[in-house]
């Protein structure tokens, strides 16, 4: 009875953070993720981790994510240390300077931008085009004195503008977060600055999934701007799309060559009903699952994943162009400070590319479909629908797990 009262109440205080639409209550995932005393890092382990002048016991912070997640009310300023915003060798002023710094930074190309479109930062956001494909200005009035645009750069980001705004319109629509406009104009803004800055990828669609977590989690703008543009470094070729390939083609083939090594038999199945490719895991690789999860469960997955991936050369390697290598000989205390998925690398001395940990995710998936998709799956069409059926029914650290088992077998096969 007791245990049936602590899930009524970790769930209570879950939906206190993320609170769902009524009308919307029966078409979402299920969750599965619970606040667990003792795994969950909590508030008080957080900031217990952090020595008097602010440096961060990464290794005991690794630790307690891995084995049950974040608590919603510290997830934000966890994944800047994640995802390579912060070093956790820094000090509190160290962080405040950088902090300042950066939000200086994105105030001056957001002003760029509102310069070109004023919209931009007024609280409101575009769901129509503003500009033809020759720069010509579509409608002055309704759009803010919107001008003749003759550089190509300016002409393809006004054109991201309306793809940006049909996306955010449609993000997240569950939430009750996103039924203030000024909190969807946050995340238009955020993707806008963003397609502006990266010219070589600018937007493309799936993005706003990514970043709107982040939008939800850090209440200032600026910081939100730079935990994505963090993770945007992570995922930036997954968006990379071409008319003869698509962004995630590589990590396509990574997870082709894993199924092919630590299952032959599946990945043979797979092949005859030409699914070798592996195009049915598009989705899952190119938004790190988040159809496949309810919102808080993607973000349980997500922070468990930067974790175990983690490497505690990520902040030099984004800020110092030479920066970032991990060091040769690591001793124990050092592999502490490595996420399991890294520290396996680092152990095994695997130098080749073997793909992100996602990859193996999907690889897990398949492993868990294994006899479904041998016995059933006659075509492409079967073999989307039983992967379909994951869907509210994953269960992220299982997932993890599995994923990490894999990567080990898989090291283990390529290095011997």
């Amino acid at each position: 009875m007791a245990l049936f009262f602590m899930k009524k109440a970790s769930t209570a205080e879950l939906d206190a953070f993320y609170p769902v639409r009524p009308e919307c209550q029966v078409d979402i995932p299920k969750t599965h993720f619970r606040l667990r005393a003792g795994k969950t890092l909590s508030e008080r382990r957080w900031h217990a981790a952090f020595s008097e002048d602010g440096h961060l016991d990464i290794a005991k912070v690794l630790r307690r994510i891995q084995r049950g997640g974040v608590h919603p009310a510290i997830k934000g300023v966890v994944w800047e240390f994640l995802l390579g915003c912060f070093d956790p060798n820094s000090t509190f002023d160290e962080r405040n300077q950088l902090r300042q710094c950066r939000r200086e930074q994105y105030n001056r190309l957001k002003a760029e931008c509102q310069e070109m479109v004023p919209v931009i930062g007024s609280g409101k956001f575009l769901t129509t085009p503003i500009i033809t494909d020759d720069g010509q200005p579509i409608e002055e009035s309704a759009n803010g004195n919107i001008r003749e645009a003759s550089d190509k750069k300016v002409i393809q980001w006004k054109l991201f503008l309306h793809q940006i705004g049909l996306d955010v319109a449609r993000t997240d629509r569950t939430l009750v977060f996103y039924e203030s406009q000024a909190n969807q104009a946050k995340l238009w803004d955020i993707l806008s600055v963003y397609a502006w800055v990266d010219n070589d990828i600018g937007y493309v669609q799936g993005m706003n999934d990514i970043c709107s977590p982040m939008v939800i989690l850090i209440e200032n703008e600026a910081d939100a701007y730079w935990c994505f543009e963090r993770t945007m470094r992570r995922l930036r070729e997954n968006f990379r799309c071409s008319a003869s390939s698509i962004g995630v083609q590589s990590q396509l083939g990574t997870l082709s060559q894993v199924i092919r090594t630590i299952d032959p038999k599946l990945h043979q199945h797979l092949d005859d009903l030409d699914g070798g490719e592996y195009l049915f895991a598009f989705r899952m690789l190119m938004v790190l699952f988040r159809r496949e999860f309810s919102f808080v469960d993607s973000l349980y997955l997500w922070e468990l994943m930067w974790a175990m991936e983690y490497n505690p050369n990520i902040f030099s390697s984004y800020e110092v162009p030479s920066g970032g290598a991990t060091p040769p000989n690591v001793n124990d205390k050092e592999l502490k400070q490595y996420g399991k998925f890294e520290r396996n690398i680092v152990k095994t001395g695997y130098t080749e590319q073997h793909g992100a940990l996602s990859v193996f995710l999907v690889a897990s998936v398949l492993e868990t479909k294994n006899k479904q998709l041998l016995k059933e799956a006659k075509g492409l069409d079967d073999v989307v629908s039983i992967l379909g059926d994951i869907t509210g029914n994953l269960d992220a650290k299982k997932a993890c797990n599995e994923a990490l088992r894999i990567h080990k077998k898989y090291l283990k096969t390529m290095k011997s």
